[in-house]
């Protein structure tokens, strides 16, 4: 894509140093988010962009300061006679008191320059308000008090103007949720559904005049709070950049925001340019919808212990869906299955009594509420009442619940056809009605099929057919009697993407999915594409050739098949949404491109693939398929403590625990089969100071012919998903890494994988074990593939198609990569920060350096690490880990480091004369204390090293993870991680990172 790539931290000091390297011309801020966009503010006020003549292209500095400082903000609004809400900008505690005072609460805080509402909230009292202004202090220099607008709706608009002052609004959105709710928290529905046509065209008026009066030049989004009983107006915010509701914008109209705005940057005006969905109306003319979009986010707090499930002004999802359809109805219960949380609709919901204040309650679970509300008899005007949603959206899902009341009194066999296809209008699943029936998914499919109730095809095209286009963007309506597209006479692959983004599967999955759509165009394949997530490649519109913006279902998967007709699916690419398919889909008569069902269903199955590697005669720890609590009990018996609980077919290590005594293992067990009931769980004795090892390789028909081989930082016990890896790995034996690869080649040869799988190994000397294989393309795959210059899925679908594939030789690699994880624990509120065998993750950043120490530090820096300047605190759980930890804390001292400790920890190091201060822990409230030092910022770093286990947890190691988190301190929970830190921070400076182009970075043959 870029003609130089640099893997290095978005911020100052290294872009800096690219700026120095390359010279450039021009600078775009606003593709980057909310880090580029700080990054790039910094460097203008610094100097560097006047020092080496970088010209900021599209909206200037200026005017993004003014919309990033809530104070100019609000100012430049007001002097101008638009509507903003009462405020006081401040940048001391005392001052947000005062401004509490003044303004009469409830109050609301907003932060300035920050992403996701990132220390804000409403706030009740002056407590409350005290507290959130220390921790925002802690992230940010100013926040906002201002008055409360609880209650209005809250409404979007996406503009675009260029530098001639051509200005259009391409999208403009509502939330479900009321003010209050941060809009990546709340279900958005495009275009608005319940603003008058004054309404409409007055906010959008209003739009465009504040964008041409802050001198807006390329793409942005503005954000009003609309009174529903008075129409008065406020403009919350205006964002001078590319936001996740751009994102939903281009996806939602087909209208390209990002490539358009691009154009603009560099001077190009709207009438310039053509539509590139239509080819033939002008980039100037307004998307116009004849269908409607619903966003839905996914939460994932069942992932973190003690997390705090209330939602509000702060985001706290880890990723979205976007349904279309030709019905609010149709949108939703399409978005719902989109999640991929076990729901089947928004009547998917126990049977128990739900009162309207329940449901006003706001929390991921509140749509089904909401419908659970309405079945037990309230009306959509309590229910508004109590949660401040419009009751248009009510009433509508009053109507879904009442049809699910219809489809439980009638029988399979007694259904009308009348009533089916309603239902199948509203967005009732095949999988719903087979609940509802009692019948399988499959005789409903064939009921509906016999009936002649089938979805149609219909393309978004921009212009809603007013003028001629013919698009590839398609999805699937029951409203509706002919379809847009008929079979295709190439020959087809479908490939499935990766769905929503959660812990465990990101952008990772979508690079698979977008490589591998390349590599089947070079092999001469016309590629479809479904997927359902509009923060990816995968869905833009010119990625494949025909899009389907659908749900990753068997339903949906198999109607798209009908339609299509493929010559085969690919399941491997997209993570485990596919994977979990390629039984049914393999069942339903579908060709699976490359592994075959049974091969993944043998490596998903726990209790399959433990007996293979026992057939194989391939190492493993001690192992039971857990059929009962009773015969768990006696495994733990026989091997002893720590237990590891392992369910089948999930993701991120969902439910996956480690059990210390009996009850633990009888409520992880329950915990296992309710994650997923129809397979096995299997329990391995858990093995303690290990080395975990990450193969990732590509086969043909069983024969190995790439594999890559990395490690991990951290010992096993630390989710992959969670840990630091290492390439290429630097602590293996050249033995350990011979028996590592013969183990492969056995697995994918009795596997006979063709295609993508990954295997994780123990490593103890030089003994090895086998934790897992899943026979489809890892998180890791992208990282092998650019550190070694294989591109591994490449490889894939060529061993796929069955195209003469060779063995590719392992390369030298004379320099180092690390991926480094990204968690996002300051944003989920009593969550303990400490890493388990549960992946907690939100993302993931890579580096490369010359050694060890550099890429390390880039990547850790990346992720919002800072450099500690002296300051350090060590609280060290038990003798092995003070022991552990010695000559590096030793070392730091001999540096100029000012270590503190606690209690045991303080008097370890003294008697072994290395200088420290003692500060109390949290509980004594004696001066100094933790909690004093770590509030007022006189620590650069918290290293907390507990027990292993959640269940050991102690309540102060808790207590200063957690506020190390709340108050923006880098904090380190891992002795691997911290010994390499610290190895690192003594050996390496910041002027030893250096700024080098990926294409610096080149392996040699091996």
């Amino acid at each position: 894509m870029a003609d130089e790539v640099y893997f290095l931290p978005v911020e100052p000091h290294f872009v800096e140093q690219v700026i120095r390297k390359e010279r450039p011309d021009g600078i775009l801020l606003g593709f980057g988010g909310q880090t580029a966009l700080n990054c790039g503010l910094e460097l203008d006020h610094t100097g560097v962009f006047k020092k080496y003549g970088v010209q900021v292209l599209g909206t200037s500095v200026k005017t993004i300061r003014t919309t990033e400082d809530r104070e100019l903000f609000a100012n430049f609004l007001a002097k101008r006679s638009f509507r903003v809400p009462r405020s006081y900008a401040v940048r001391k505690v005392d001052q947000a008191v005062s401004a509490g005072r003044l303004i009469g609460y409830p109050v609301m805080v907003r932060s300035g320059f920050s992403l996701g509402g990132l220390g804000s909230g409403i706030m009740r009292n002056e407590r409350e308000l005290v507290e959130i202004a220390r921790s925002s202090f802690s992230h940010v220099s100013q926040i906002l008090i201002e008055e409360c607008l609880e209650g209005w709706k809250e409404i979007e608009y996406e503009v675009v103007r260029d530098s001639a002052d051509n200005c259009i609004t391409v999208c403009n959105m509502e939330n479900l949720d009321p003010l209050g709710i941060h809009t990546g928290e709340s279900i958005v529905v495009a275009p608005s559904q319940t603003l008058t046509n004054e309404e409409y065209h007055r906010l959008r008026s209003i739009s465009i005049a504040v964008i041409r009066a802050l001198d807006i030049v390329g793409e942005c989004n503005i954000q009003f709070a609309l009174d529903p009983k008075s129409s008065e107006y406020r403009i919350i915010e205006v964002n001078a950049r590319l936001s996740r509701s751009s994102a939903l914008a281009s996806k939602a109209t087909g209208y390209p925001l990002a490539a358009v705005a691009a154009h603009l940057a560099v001077g190009r005006t709207l009438d310039e340019l053509k539509n590139s969905v239509t080819k033939k109306t002008p980039a100037f003319f307004e998307p116009a919808l004849d269908y409607l979009v619903v966003k839905f986010p996914r939460w994932d707090f069942s992932k973190f212990l003690n997390a705090d499930q209330r939602i509000g002004s702060q985001m706290k999802s880890v990723g979205e869906v976007m349904a279309i359809g030709r019905s609010f109805p149709e949108a939703l219960q399409k978005a719902v299955r989109m999640l991929d949380i076990g729901k089947d609709g928004i009547c998917d919901f126990p049977h128990r009594k739900i009162t309207p204040r329940t449901a006003g309650r706001p929390t991921p679970h509140r749509i089904f509420t909401i419908a659970q509300a309405l079945w037990n008899g309230a009306t959509p005007s309590a229910i508004a009442r109590a949660t401040g949603i419009d009751v248009w959206f009510l009433h509508h899902i009053q109507e879904m619940v009442h049809t699910y009341g219809d489809l439980r009194r009638t029988t399979y066999s007694s259904v009308t056809p009348a009533t089916l296809r309603l239902s199948k209008q509203q967005g009732f699943s095949d999988q719903c009605l087979s609940r509802i029936w009692s019948v399988s998914e499959g005789e409903v499919r064939s009921k509906r099929i016999t009936l002649g109730i089938t979805p149609v095809v219909k393309r978004i095209d921009t212009v809603a057919a007013e003028f001629p286009a013919s698009t590839n963007y398609l999805y699937c309506t029951y409203h509706g009697s002919v379809s847009d597209v008929d079979r295709h006479p190439r020959k087809t692959a479908i490939v499935l993407g990766s769905g929503v983004y959660r812990i465990g599967s990101s952008v990772e999955f979508d690079w698979c999915a977008v490589n591998a759509v390349e590599e089947l165009h070079r092999q001469g394949f016309r590629s479809v594409m479904v997927n359902c997530n509009p923060e990816t490649v995968s869905t833009d519109y010119d990625m494949s050739d025909a899009l389907y913006f659908e749900e990753l279902t068997l339903e949906r998967v198999q109607d798209i098949c009908d339609i299509e007709m493929p010559h085969g699916v690919v399941v491997s690419v997209g993570g485990q949404i596919p994977n979990t398919l390629a039984l049914a889909l393999a069942g339903s008569g579908i060709k699976l491109m490359g592994s075959s069902a049974s091969s993944i269903d043998q490596a998903e199955d726990r209790h399959k693939f433990s007996r293979l590697l026992d057939t194989l005669s391939i190492d493993q720890p001690p192992w039971i398929e857990a059929k009962s609590a009773q015969s768990a009990l006696i495994f733990a018996k026989k091997v002893g403590y720590p237990i590891l609980v392992r369910p089948s077919y999930v993701l991120s290590g969902s439910a996956m625990n480690v059990a210390t005594d009996k009850n633990g293992l009888k409520s992880y067990l329950e915990e296992a089969v309710r994650v997923s009931p129809a397979h096995p769980v299997v329990l391995t004795k858990f093995v303690t100071d290990a080395h975990e090892i990450d193969v990732d390789a590509v086969a043909q028909q069983g024969r190995v012919v790439s594999m890559v081989i990395s490690e991990h930082v951290e010992n096993a016990g630390v989710h992959s998903g969670d840990a630091t890896l290492v390439l290429p790995a630097q602590k293996i034996y050249v033995e350990t890494e011979q028996k590592i690869e013969n183990a492969v080649r056995k697995i994918a040869h009795a596997l006979k994988i063709s295609g993508p799988c990954n295997i994780q190994f123990l490593a103890q000397d030089n003994a090895i074990q086998v934790i897992e294989c899943n026979v489809r393309a890892s998180r890791s795959f992208p990282f092998a593939s650019k550190v070694t210059r294989i591109n591994l899925i490449h490889l894939a679908v060529r061993a796929m198609l069955s195209r003469r594939v060779e063995p590719v030789p392992y390369p030298v690699i004379p320099y180092v990569a690390v991926k480094a994880p990204q968690f996002s624990f300051h944003r989920l509120t009593g969550t303990d920060p400490i890493l388990r065998v549960e992946m907690a993750s939100t993302g993931e950043v890579a580096s490369f350096g010359a050694n060890l120490h550099e890429a390390f530090l880039k990547s850790v820096l990346a992720t919002g690490f800072n450099f500690p300047r002296r300051h350090i605190l060590v609280s060290l759980g038990g003798e092995r880990n003070k022991m552990m930890l010695l000559d590096e804390l030793r070392a730091l001292a001999s540096h100029g480091y000012t270590l503190y400790a606690t209690e045991h920890t303080h008097d370890f190091l003294t008697a072994r004369g290395i200088g420290c201060i003692r500060l109390e822990k949290i509980h004594v409230l004696r001066e100094p204390s933790i909690a004093t030092y770590i509030a007022d910022h006189q620590l650069d770093l918290v290293i907390n090293l507990a027990h292993q286990f959640e269940g050991d947890v102690i309540r102060d190691d808790y207590a200063m993870r957690r506020l190390a988190i709340d108050y923006n301190v880098p904090l380190i929970t891992n002795l691997q991680l911290a010994t390499l830190f610290l190895r690192a921070i003594q050996n390496t400076s910041l002027k030893d990172l250096l700024a080098k182009p990926w294409s610096s970075y080149l392996p040699s043959e091996g």
